[in-house]
């Protein structure tokens, strides 16, 4: 069954040079090949495969995220490396640009070199 297999997360790229640097640099994720048409790292056992595409407009949904233990420390981590969290006017966030939804769940959310919408979301039952 399907439900038994991994899941494999895709990522559109326009410079893979430039996404490996991040994804790899940044991110800290375990490189693991690149051929004509991908790069690929893991993230905790999970394969995320960064195709090389030519010009794209990135959708304005998050289209992958990491449920993390302790989103202040990884945000100030990311921050530290360069990366910038996105602020959302409508939403109440903290300084660090974390917002709080209804049921407890804290989230961040910030882009790849290529636009893509990333998240680090930390949920109540994780403390």
């Amino acid at each position: 069954m399907i439900s038994n297999s991994e899941v494999m997360g895709f990522i559109p790229t326009v410079d893979a040079v430039r996404a490996r640097a991040f994804y790899e640099g940044v991110l800290g994720l375990r490189f693991v090949s690149d051929d004509p048409f991908a790069l690929v790292v893991e993230s905790n056992g999970t394969f995320i495969r960064i195709t090389k595409s030519g010009e794209f407009t990135p959708v304005p949904h998050t289209i992958l995220g990491w449920r993390v233990k302790d989103i202040e420390e990884e945000v100030q981590a990311l921050h530290a490396q360069g990366v910038t969290f996105k602020r959302y006017p409508p939403m109440s966030q903290s300084d660090l640009g974390i917002w709080t939804a209804p049921g407890g769940t804290r989230i961040a959310w910030f882009l790849d070199p290529d636009g893509n919408l990333l998240s680090l979301s930390q949920h109540p039952e994780d403390k």
